[in-house]
């Protein structure tokens, strides 16, 4: 483990004295993505707003390298810490080249007047992000995704060592979203950049980010890497989710399973059934799927959507119980459906059960059907 560039020690936040978030430690190298995530009003922003001096902190320490920020010049804070808001700018006859270059004021004279070092780093930093085409273009004549890494750019003008983003991604389309988190995972990478910034997006988080912290009522839920924070009790813990679940392994929100008994049986493997699964919840379909093993990407689906899970053990012939109750549930679901089976040697027991349900006349194959 690297030296922590950033970090804080027994930090406590709030408003007006009133503390809304205590014992807040955490702590970031150069090169890494640390992310907050946690329901509307949790207090991400708090935090970041407390650790940029924006908020007067109540108790505890933020360190920048081995110093107090706090005894920081804000000039000299301004050239190793950058920082980006979600609020929106809406600056009054300004172009795009105008807005980056507002990042070397920083290092400048009181007039503001740039160098031609400045005016090269103006330019290398909108080249970095790919707007140096917007470069005399309104900044209010831009989209929200433009805006952004025009604000990106006015960052990394400030040549800092360290970059606070608060929702970043609020405001842009799913292109716009992975554009903006790419280059930060560039810049972290390739700059050695530390990055620091709160998400709704706990997907995206998920595979961007090299730590998470989770921010929940008036201490910290949980901080670590990503394999120890996406986990599903975790995350349904953090946003009290009742009405569906979240699932680790493709890092999505699903719906809850339609009630009832089930009266559609969906045999599939490989991916086929996870359309289906979704297309019956949405009808509000109760249904059964299998036969599957817990490996099985559609078993990760299925387990969350489905009434019932026929399962088997994974890389080995079907069980007897398994096919068994395969077979109750083709004589008892009105419609069997083959999603798309690849059968081989160890689910060859599938076939039987495929023929069973056309014999009965409830076999339909393929993903889209006309269920009445």
């Amino acid at each position: 483990m690297g030296e922590l560039y950033f970090k804080t020690k027994g930090l406590t936040v709030g408003y007006n004295g009133k503390p809304l978030i205590r014992d807040i430690e955490f702590g970031v190298e150069r090169g890494e993505i640390l992310t907050l995530i946690g329901p509307n009003g949790s207090g991400k922003s708090t935090i970041l707003k407390s650790v940029t001096r924006q908020l007067k902190t109540i108790a505890g320490t933020v360190y920048l390298g081995e110093k107090d920020l706090q005894t920081i010049p804000l000039k000299e804070m301004a050239k190793q810490m950058s920082v980006v808001l979600t609020e929106r700018m809406k600056p009054e006859l300004m172009s795009c080249r105008d807005i980056v270059a507002t990042g070397r004021h920083p290092y400048t004279g009181s007039l503001g007047i740039l160098s031609k070092e400045d005016e090269a780093i103006v330019q290398e930093s909108m080249e970095s992000v790919h707007v140096l085409d917007l470069q005399n273009r309104d900044f209010n004549a831009i989209s929200d995704g433009q805006r952004q890494r025009v604000l990106l750019a006015r960052a990394l003008c400030q040549q800092p060592e360290i970059i606070l983003l608060d929702e970043p991604t609020s405001f842009l389309d799913i292109r716009h979203k992975l554009e903006l988190l790419t280059l930060l995972r560039r810049l972290t990478k390739e700059r050695g950049i530390a990055v620091i910034m709160s998400l709704h997006e706990i997907d995206l988080a998920q595979k961007v980010s090299d730590k998470v912290m989770c921010v929940k009522g008036d201490t910290i839920a949980r901080y670590g890497t990503p394999e120890t924070v996406f986990l599903e009790d975790v995350i349904r813990d953090l946003y009290e989710i009742e009405n569906g679940s979240y699932d680790p392994l493709f890092g999505s929100i699903e719906m809850a399973a339609p009630a009832g008994d089930p009266e559609i049986f969906v045999l599939s493997n490989c991916g086929t059934g996870i359309s289906v699964y979704r297309h019956l919840q949405m009808k509000g379909r109760a249904f059964a799927a299998g036969i599957l093993s817990p490996d099985d990407m559609d078993y990760a689906v299925a387990r969350h959507l489905a009434s019932e899970v026929v399962e088997t053990a994974p890389f080995e012939p079907f069980s007897k119980e398994s096919i068994e109750r395969a077979m109750q549930l083709v004589n008892s679901c009105r419609v069997v459906i083959d999603a798309g089976l690849t059968i081989g040697s160890t689910n060859e027991a599938m076939r039987e059960i495929l023929a069973e349900a056309e014999r009965l006349g409830k076999l339909k194959r393929g993903k889209h059907h006309e269920l009445r």
